[in-house]
């Protein structure tokens, strides 16, 4: 069969995906092989031996660490990246992560291979057992309710039409993954290059909002007399995060975070108005709500009756997900930096009815906030002694990076409120989808977009089991992506025992001295697990020692290019 030659200009079909991915902007493929790879691997080497501009495509030992990767470098670059995976079993270990991608809007073009259709009689055809072991009746059914859109490669001159339409539907409003599916057969198969457009085949379709939707918004909030803004997801980016910041400080706007998974304003900002939706909610006659799947607990908080309510976001209605019956008397579908800027602009644009009354609501927001703020603080510095809170690593983890230009992401981690934090990329939290071992390679992700940044991922000892530790250190040291990592071990699924004291607060599992189901004694030496790899790693268990311990894995991450790790132990 691989006597075969190809005519004069002709390439595998292999070899195109990779030279397409790269027109269309993507700077890498997160790759997961296995048997439905050598036209993958033929094309690549056959891709280099012509001198052709090609992604870097990278070798990741575990695809959940793949998709986490795609997901951080998104997160800080804003460019979607391709990740590749190995047929039905590759794609089912990366499926946490097309959830997590989903629930993010994170664009990303997912593909798998997928086992050879036919028996004999054609190149590529099955050749090992696990071709016939591999085959599934509907392989997309892993991953169909993550992504956007999906296709299965039919012929190899579709290739990159193919691409191009799955580039383009990841990054229209709201972005998202899209997935294709790659049978051996196709890729084996031999195309006129010649053919290919140089120029992707179509643009994403993004949202803006209707300037009749911005008025309204605009003339409601601007008569308000208590507005409250919720922001869960963030401001889309640096410059929604200061028209955001702007329009809190100018029109006296309280922000709550409730559950966010990314500041909209600063950590310290006078309208920052904590985590708690309440009694701001009940107050409020405007209600703003910027991109958040769940700003409050309907069980627990609701707004007013008469109260006017805004979703405004790439989905404002978030139409993935089946039951989400948050109030929406106007809704603005826009990209978020696109809709709060323009919101900005057109309160510029009205005269102010009452400035009298704007400032007295100022200056009590501001008492307010100040009072939130000081209690997040006290709270965190706690008592003298040696047991450390979550709070407590937070508290100093924020003392030792302010000024710098870091990130840090939490996964049942370091908790917000008592951070200082500045810029629109300082605090990532795990998607609401739940799936768990996000935050390490996210972190890593984020470190290879941006190499010159402090990236810290602070998470629970549990999380990073279900990161897949050992894979994800072999990577960082494979490819120089030296990240920060904070355990806070509290040897428990501390998640899982709240939540259950939240339903069942007198019930026998709150009474019980271990809680079913929840504990993780005896906690691994996870030191040695990062030191397997070349990482710097300590143990800390005196709150006396954090602050040091914090300053040297710094050092050893941003000087010695190399992986720090703390496993601090918390209460």
């Amino acid at each position: 069969m691989d006597a075969r030659k190809a005519k004069s200009g002709e390439v595998s079909a292999g070899s195109v995906i990779f030279s397409r991915l790269k027109t269309l902007g993507v700077d890498y493929v997160f790759a997961n092989s296995g048997t439905d790879f050598p036209p993958i691997i033929e094309g690549l080497a056959e891709a280099a031996a012509s001198d052709i501009d090609l992604p870097q495509a990278l070798t990741i030992p575990h695809e959940h660490a793949a998709l986490g990767m795609a997901h951080g470098y998104y997160l800080l670059s804003g460019k979607a990246q391709a990740v590749m995976l190995h047929t039905n079993v590759g794609l089912a270990n990366g499926a946490i992560g097309a959830l997590n991608a989903a629930t993010d809007h994170v664009p990303m073009v997912l593909m798998s291979g997928r086992t050879p259709t036919v028996e004999r009689g054609r190149f590529g055809a099955r050749t090992v057992p696990i071709g016939w072991g591999q085959e599934m009746r509907d392989q997309t059914a892993l991953v169909r309710e993550a992504v956007k859109w999906d296709y299965e490669l039919r012929f190899p001159e579709q290739i990159a039409e193919i691409l191009d339409r799955g580039h383009a539907i990841a990054n229209s409003t709201p972005k998202g993954p899209i997935y294709i599916s790659l049978p051996r057969e196709v890729l084996s198969e031999q195309i006129d290059a010649g053919q290919i457009a140089d120029t992707p085949l179509m643009a994403p379709a993004v949202a803006e909002a209707p300037s009749v939707a911005i008025d309204t918004a605009a003339d409601w909030l601007i008569s308000a007399k208590r507005p409250v803004i919720f922001v869960q997801r963030g401001a889309g980016d640096e410059a929604g995060f200061t028209a955001l910041s702007t329009m809190a400080e100018e029109y006296a706007v309280p922000v709550v975070h409730y559950w966010a998974t990314q500041i909209g304003i600063e950590t310290d900002h006078a309208m920052f108005a904590g985590f708690n939706p309440e009694p701001w909610l009940s107050e409020a006659d405007v209600v703003i709500v910027i991109d958040a799947l769940a700003p409050w607990a309907p069980d627990t908080h609701n707004p007013r009756a008469d109260a006017k309510v805004v979703q405004l976001g790439p989905n404002p209605l978030f139409s993935r997900f089946p039951v989400r019956n948050f109030r929406s008397d106007l809704s603005i579908a826009s990209e978020t930096s696109s809709g709060i800027t323009a919101l900005l602009d057109a309160l510029r644009a009205r005269r102010d009815p009452d400035p009298q009354a704007r400032a007295a609501r100022r200056g009590e927001i501001e008492a307010r906030t100040s009072a939130l703020r000081r209690h997040a603080i006290s709270s965190a510095e706690g008592e003298d002694g040696p047991v450390m809170s979550k709070a407590y690593v937070s508290l100093q983890l924020s003392k030792a990076i302010a000024g710098a230009q870091a990130t840090v992401l939490s996964e049942l981690g370091c908790p917000l409120a008592p951070m200082t934090l500045d810029h629109a990329q300082a605090w990532y939290q795990e998607p609401h989808s739940g799936g768990l071992g996000w935050s390490l390679p996210c972190a890593m992700g984020m470190k290879l977009a941006k190499p010159e940044r402090l990236v810290i991922a602070t998470l629970g000892d549990g999380s990073y089991m279900f990161a897949n530790p050992v894979a994800c250190h072999q990577i960082m040291e494979a490819y120089g992506i030296p990240v920060l990592i904070v355990i806070l071990n509290n040897a428990e699924w501390g998640a899982v025992r709240q939540s259950v004291s939240m339903l069942y607060p007198d019930g026998y599992a709150a009474k019980a001295n271990q809680m079913p189901l929840t504990g993780l004694s005896p906690s691994p030496d996870f030191t040695k697990v990062a030191e397997a790899s070349n990482a710097w790693a300590r143990k800390v268990t005196e709150r006396g020692d954090l602050a040091g311990a914090l300053q040297a894995a710094i050092t050893e991450v941003m000087e010695n290019k190399r992986t720090a790790l703390l496993d601090i132990r918390v209460a």
